[in-house]
């Protein structure tokens, strides 16, 4: 059971989360709060496993509050919801394990409460991207990565089962990652421990990826490296 505490400085949004977490197995609502302030009290006094916490409040507001748990031994952990979506990237830095973007709908409430267990049991990811685009943002652990494409001005993510769209480039994420992907393509990154093989096809040669469906293409100038990789996987 996770027990939550609901922390927003508007009663109509407390209200609405509270009756959807009621509607989710698994879920207790300890409390709520109405600003940063208040709901220091309720954390040490009721102990949650996981804060709702609005960012925009009057005087200590959400970010405050993460950065003072960010430093103590023991936190719960951080979903944030918020109308906001400019302050992502920053409430990432304070471990926040979700970013919601109101109005929060149950299926993304849903999957931040599974990204608070994984993280309550220690299975947080290490090394992730932040996806924020089409009004919500998402924690993407890299080791769930199989394959990254160029496409316009944005990045597909290929995991296992779905896809999701990024704005960083290829040459942002591998810089930020170095030695965790492979550079098959001038459009495409392939995670080295996910490659399993080569095949023929349209185009010349494509590599098989582990929990990916698609076959990118591997160049003639890259091909020698991919081969390399293999043979060092054996």
């Amino acid at each position: 059971m996770l027990n939550l505490l609901v922390i927003d400085d508007e009663l109509p949004a407390r209200s609405r989360l509270r009756r959807m977490l009621g509607e989710l197995p698994g879920c207790a609502v300890v409390g709520e709060a109405g600003s940063g302030a208040e709901a220091r009290g309720l954390i040490r006094r009721l102990d949650p496993d996981v804060l709702l916490l609005d960012i925009s409040m009057p005087g200590v507001d959400g970010l405050d509050l993460a950065a003072e748990l960010k430093q103590a031994s023991a936190s719960p952990a951080v979903i944030f919801c918020t109308a906001y979506e400019e302050h992502a990237l920053e409430a990432f830095e304070y471990e926040a394990v979700d970013y919601l973007v109101k109005p929060v709908s149950a299926e993304r409430l849903a999957q931040a409460l599974a990204r608070a267990r994984r993280f309550l049991g220690m299975q947080r990811p290490e090394a992730f991207l932040a996806a924020t685009l089409g009004g919500a943002t998402e924690l993407i652990d890299l080791n769930d990565v199989a394959c990254l494409v160029a496409e316009d001005k944005y990045t597909t993510v290929y995991l296992p089962g779905r896809t999701v769209m990024i704005d960083h480039s290829l040459t942002e994420i591998d810089n930020a990652h170095p030695g965790r992907f492979l550079r098959v393509h001038r459009s495409a990154l392939v995670s080295r421990d996910r490659v399993r093989g080569l095949e023929p096809g349209d185009g010349g040669m494509h590599a098989i990826v582990d929990g990916c469906d698609l076959r990118p293409v591997v160049s003639r100038r890259q091909l020698p490296a991919v081969r390399r990789l293999l043979k060092d996987m054996q």
